[in-house]
């Protein structure tokens, strides 16, 4: 069964799979609550392609991140292979749940998911339990947990979007990995451009999402002249160094809209996911990733654009830029 399900699993583009018992986790986890007779979990790991990067690390194009990297990944590639292998699972007599995260749900009060627009977001739906989908992950042995709490693969780095399986069938688990990739350099929290990373590894997800989608204008190619003239602080703002609070975040991002979203509701990561190029990065000079490639992801140094375009332009005066 075992051999049968990673077969079937990576016939429908899953590149990690790992199973782990139900008695890793304790009685009181949300997964005894969304099946109180789950023996198993089964964990599939898609890696992002790496090419579906190379747009932002270079500054050409950005919508193939989103699209193939985030969109098609959780709404076509991923939600295939979990009724496969469902399929399979129940073919032989066994119940199986197929568990995809629900990015608009959110457990945390007060946070938002910066892929998604902030507006669509939802806490508090106390009837929607989700998984931890982290430690799920760590549990199946897909890969560890980093500094700044994503999960990192030894094939792929953190270029890695996964999702579950529960079922009553049991198998037997794979081995967790012991912890060897994140050395804590801290290349992830220096990356943000808007230091959304504490030292401790905690995201402000809300100044993330107002980076993530295009706030700092030496990383933001489609961000014009006069943009965030209504706030006091834009170049604060741009830089990266003002100070927000989730209202503040909201009205930013409502002024960030300079590039149109995925269709199904994720917005074009104008960041391009820096924390994670970043890591990946330095793993790969670290020489500790599984899967090599004939070049390196990043050679020479890391672009940026002028800022000179916004220091330029006052709100009295928004046409000086023009004139010049």
């Amino acid at each position: 069964m075992k051999d049968r399900i990673i077969e079937c699993a990576k016939a429908c583009d899953a590149d990690i799979v790992g199973f782990a018992s139900a008695d890793r986790f304790d009685r009181s986890d949300a997964l005894f609550r969304i099946f109180p007779d789950v023996k198993t979990v089964i964990g599939l790991g898609f890696r992002v392609l790496r090419g579906s990067m190379r747009g932002v690390e270079e500054g050409t194009t950005y919508y193939q991140y989103t699209t193939m990297g985030v969109e098609n990944l959780e709404e076509t590639v991923m939600p295939m292979a979990l009724l496969r292998v469902s399929a399979l699972l129940e073919a032989e007599g066994y119940l199986a749940l197929p568990q995809r995260r629900n990015p608009l749900i959110l457990n945390e009060e007060g946070t938002t998911n910066p892929e998604v627009d902030y507006t669509d977001v939802v806490h508090g739906v106390k009837a929607e339990a989700q998984l931890d989908f982290l430690s799920c992950a760590v549990k199946c042995g897909l890969g560890e947990e980093s500094r700044i709490h994503t999960l990192l693969t030894p094939e792929y780095g953190p270029f890695v979007r996964y999702c579950f399986v529960l079922t009553d069938a049991e198998i037997e688990p794979t081995e967790q990995r012991i912890p060897s990739l994140c050395d804590g350099c801290g290349e992830c929290m220096r990356a943000c451009p808007g230091h959304a990373i504490s030292e401790d590894g905690t995201c402000d997800t809300w100044r993330c999402a107002v980076y993530y989608n295009g706030a700092a204008g030496r990383k933001n190619p489609f961000m014009p002249p006069d943009a965030l003239l209504d706030f006091d602080d834009r170049l604060a703002i741009i830089d990266g160094s003002a100070e927000m609070d989730p209202a503040k975040a909201r009205d930013i991002i409502d002024h960030l809209y300079f590039y149109p979203p995925a269709k199904h509701f994720y917005r074009t990561s104008i960041c391009g996911r820096a924390c994670d190029r970043a890591c990946y990065i330095h793993l790969e000079e670290k020489g500790v990733l599984t899967k090599s490639f004939r070049t390196k992801f990043r050679e020479g140094e890391d672009w940026q654009l002028s800022d000179t375009q916004f220091t330029t332009l006052t709100r009295e005066k928004p046409w000086e830029f023009t004139k010049q």
